[in-house]
């Protein structure tokens, strides 16, 4: 069974925190839901508000997630040493921003007892592209026992959605920029044509 080593662990932990910046960037600029267009091959992506437990303030953390009955599920894959785990642990109130909308709700972890675990978990890593298989949890290929084997250390968390939000700080909070944009690459063109009529 593959598993990752501890170097190998902290690596990739290291390479989806980069990752993550570039896509809080995309969903600011307000091209988030173009992250989930072909979710079986690259997956589907919200943001998770979330409030430091230390610090108290708003973090951002895009992540991979299914809608099931309404209710949206996450996982920490990296199990509990996950900051945004321990955060959602110590203030369950979250934001979400889906495809969809963006949306208040409140997060509670599943028990690794709850019998509909593995396949929302299997839902949930089918909603993360290429990057299950990647780490060696396959949910089109292992058995139920196989899965729950492999993601023993994952967490699953639901969160309910209770109101749709909308104002400022929100996705699409630079998508100002876009205007901006085109107005150079307009400008641009404009000065090049005078100067080779020139």
């Amino acid at each position: 069974m593959f598993t990752l080593s501890p170097d190998g662990e902290a690596a990739l932990r290291r390479f989806f925190h980069a990752l993550n910046r570039l896509m809080l960037l995309l969903w600011r600029l307000g091209l988030g839901p173009s992250l989930s267009l072909w979710p079986t091959g690259t997956g589907r992506y919200l943001v998770l508000c979330h409030t430091g437990r230390k610090s108290g303030q708003r973090r951002t953390t895009p992540l991979n997630y299914a809608i099931v009955a309404g209710d949206v599920y996450l996982t920490a894959g990296f199990g509990a040493i996950a900051d945004w785990y321990k955060n959602l642990k110590a203030t369950p109130e979250v934001e979400l921003w889906l495809p969809d909308g963006r949306w208040a709700g409140v997060a509670e972890e599943l028990p690794d007892d709850d019998a509909r675990r593995t396949l929302l978990l299997r839902e949930v890593l089918r909603g993360s592209g290429f990057v299950a298989p990647l780490v060696g949890a396959d949910p089109n290929r292992l058995s139920d026992s196989a899965l729950a084997a492999v993601t023993q250390q994952y967490r699953l968390i639901r969160i309910r959605r209770t109101d749709p939000r909308s104002g400022p700080g929100g996705p699409g909070d630079l998508a100002w920029v876009w205007p901006l944009v085109a107005a150079g690459a307009l400008l641009l063109v404009v000065a090049r044509r005078l100067r080779a009529e020139g």
